[in-house]
C-alpha cells in the first residue's frame, strides 16, 4: 500500500517539497493510517507534519481519543493541536444537523490550526468508502449533477490521498504493520445517516453487485473529470455575461435566455456562488426556482433563496447576499426659491428668472405666472397619473414607469414635483404643459446629476 500511496501522492502533486501537511487526526483507522503513511514517505519526499484533533463533545469517552492521540504522536515526534468543541450547544444554536454543524466545526478548526501552524496542506482521511457513501447521500438529498462528483483529491487546501482506496485496504495495512487505533462508538449509531447508508443500505446494494462500492466511486471520479470541463465553461459564460462588485451579481438577462438550459442552471449556480460564498443550503429545487425567474414571461420579480435575494429588472438578473432595503415615503415642500436636499441624494435648486436657459435631463422650466408656490416634492403614491410630455392624455404613473423600463426601486426613489399635477419626474420626463413663454417669468428646477438611485452594482 505504501507505493500505491506514494504514487497518488506524486501523481496528483498533492504534497509539494517544503510544505508542511496538517493531518486531521481523529485516532480512527483512516486517519492514523494517514499520519503512518505520510509519515513514512515525509523526507523522501521533503514535507514536515502537524496534527490536529478536535473532540465534538459529543461522546462522554472522546476524551479517551485525545489521549491516543496525543501518545501517537509524541512516540512520533509529531506536533499536535487538540481542542474541544460543544457541537451539541451548536447543534441547538443552528438548529441544523449533527453531522453538517459538526463538519462545519471541524472545518474551520482545521484552517484556523493550519494558519497558525503555517501548514499549506490539510490532510483528510476519506477514503473510498466515504466516496460511495456521499454519492448515495447526495442521491437520497436531491443533489443535481454537481454535487455526485462528491469528494476530490484536492480542493483548495484540503487533500485526500486515502480516496483510491478501500476500507479493507487500510485496515490490512494497520494489521500487517502493528498499527493500533480507537473506534468511535458513534460510527455504529444508526441515528445518523451516514451511518444507516453504511450499515443498511450498502450490504443490501451489494446484494445486486459486490463491487457497488467501487463503481459508485468510478463514477463520482468521472464526473468530478467533468465538472472540470464544465467549470471552465461556466466561467466563461459568466465572464461575458455578468459583473460582480461587492458582493453583488449583475448579469445580462438575455445572453442567459440564449444558453442551453443545462449551461444556464450550471451558470446561474456558479453567479450564485460568487455572491453568497458558497452554496450550503441551495438545492437543485431553488436553482430551478431561479431558472423559471429569469426565463419567465415576467419584466420584474423577485426571488428569496436561502441567504440570498434574486430579481429580475427587465433585461437584467439582480444578485444580491439580502433584499434591496425598501425606500420609505417622503415628502417636502418648496415654498420659496432656495437649494433643497433630497431624501435619496443630491439636491434640487428652485429659481425664478426673467427667461428660458433650456431644459435637460436635469433641469425643467415652468411658467412662474401659472405654476406658482408652494410646491411639493413626494415620493410616488398608487393612484399617481402623469401627463409625459410628447404624449397626449393622461397616464397611470405606474404604467409610464413600466413603459419606461424603470425598476421597481428607482420608482420609489424618483422625486416628483408636484403642483396642481404631476410636474416633473425629476431626472426622467417633464409634464406636457404649463411651458414658460419666450419673456418669463420662468420657474426653473434644476437636480444635481446623482447617478440613477437603483440597485447599484
Amino acid at each position: 500500500m505504501k507505493e500505491a500511496f506514494r504514487k497518488v501522492l506524486l501523481d496528483h502533486r498533492l504534497v509539494k517539497p517544503g510544505e508542511r501537511v496538517l493531518v486531521a487526526l481523529s485516532g480512527g483507522p483512516d486517519s492514523v493510517a494517514l499520519l503512518h503513511l505520510l509519515r513514512a514517505l515525509s523526507s523522501d519526499l521533503c514535507f514536515t507534519l502537524a496534527a490536529a484533533h478536535l473532540d465534538h463533545g459529543i461522546r462522554p469517552e472522546s476524551g479517551r481519543d485525545a489521549d491516543f492521540v496525543r501518545g501517537l504522536c509524541d512516540g512520533a515526534g509529531i506536533s499536535l493541536t487538540v481542542s474541544r468543541a460543544d457541537v451539541p450547544a451548536l447543534v441547538r444554536e443552528r438548529k441544523r444537523g449533527v453531522e453538517e454543524v459538526a463538519r462545519e466545526v471541524r472545518r474551520e478548526f482545521l484552517r484556523q490550526t493550519a494558519a497558525a501552524g503555517r501548514c499549506s496542506v490539510i490532510a483528510l482521511g476519506h477514503h473510498r468508502g466515504d466516496q460511495a457513501e456521499t454519492v448515495i447521500h447526495r442521491l437520497l438529498r436531491g443533489s443535481g449533477l454537481s454535487g455526485l462528483a462528491a469528494m476530490q483529491l484536492q480542493s483548495g487546501p484540503f487533500i485526500r490521498p486515502l480516496l483510491p482506496f478501500g476500507r479493507e485496504g487500510i485496515l490490512g495495512f494497520l494489521a500487517a504493520e502493528g498499527i493500533a487505533f480507537v473506534e468511535d462508538a458513534s460510527n455504529r449509531d444508526t441515528r445518523y445517516t451516514r451511518n444507516r447508508i453504511r450499515r443498511d443500505l450498502f450490504p443490501l446494494l451489494e446484494t445486486f453487485n459486490p463491487r457497488v462500492e467501487e463503481h459508485l466511486a468510478r463514477l463520482s471520479a468521472r464526473i468530478g473529470q467533468e465538472e472540470d470541463f464544465w467549470r471552465r465553461e461556466e466561467e466563461s459564460r459568466l465572464a461575458a455575461l455578468a459583473s460582480f462588485e461587492k458582493g453583488e451579481g449583475e448579469l445580462d438577462r438575455k445572453g442567459l435566455t440564449a444558453l442551453h438550459p443545462a449551461l444556464r442552471i450550471r451558470v446561474l449556480r456558479r453567479a450564485l456562488q460568487k455572491v453568497r460564498g458558497g452554496l450550503y443550503g441551495v438545492s437543485s429545487r431553488h436553482l430551478a426556482s431561479l431558472d423559471a425567474l429569469v426565463v419567465g414571461d415576467r419584466p420584474q420579480g423577485d426571488l428569496h433563496l436561502p441567504h440570498a435575494w434574486a430579481g429580475v429588472r427587465y433585461g437584467r438578473l439582480l444578485l444580491r447576499r439580502a433584499a434591496p432595503a425598501s425606500t420609505p415615503p417622503f415628502c417636502l415642500t418648496l415654498d420659496a426659491p432656495g437649494i433643497f436636499p433630497l431624501p435619496g441624494g443630491g439636491d434640487l435648486r428652485l429659481t425664478v428668472g426673467p427667461s428660458p436657459r433650456g431644459e435637460g435631463t436635469w433641469a425643467a422650466e415652468f411658467d412662474a405666472a401659472r405654476v406658482r408656490l408652494p410646491l411639493t416634492v413626494r415620493s410616488f403614491r398608487p393612484g399617481d397619473r402623469f401627463r409625459p410630455s410628447g404624449m397626449e392624455g393622461h397616464k397611470k404613473l405606474k404604467d409610464f414607469f413600466i413603459d419606461a423600463g424603470i425598476d421597481r426601486e428607482r420608482r420609489r426613489q424618483l422625486p416628483l414635483v408636484v403642483g396642481e399635477e404631476i410636474l416633473w419626474v425629476v431626472g426622467v420626463r417633464r409634464c406636457d404643459g404649463w411651458r414658460p413663454g419666450d419673456d418669463g417669468p420662468v420657474l426653473r428646477l434644476q437636480a444635481t446629476p446623482v447617478a440613477p438611485p437603483t440597485i447599484h452594482l
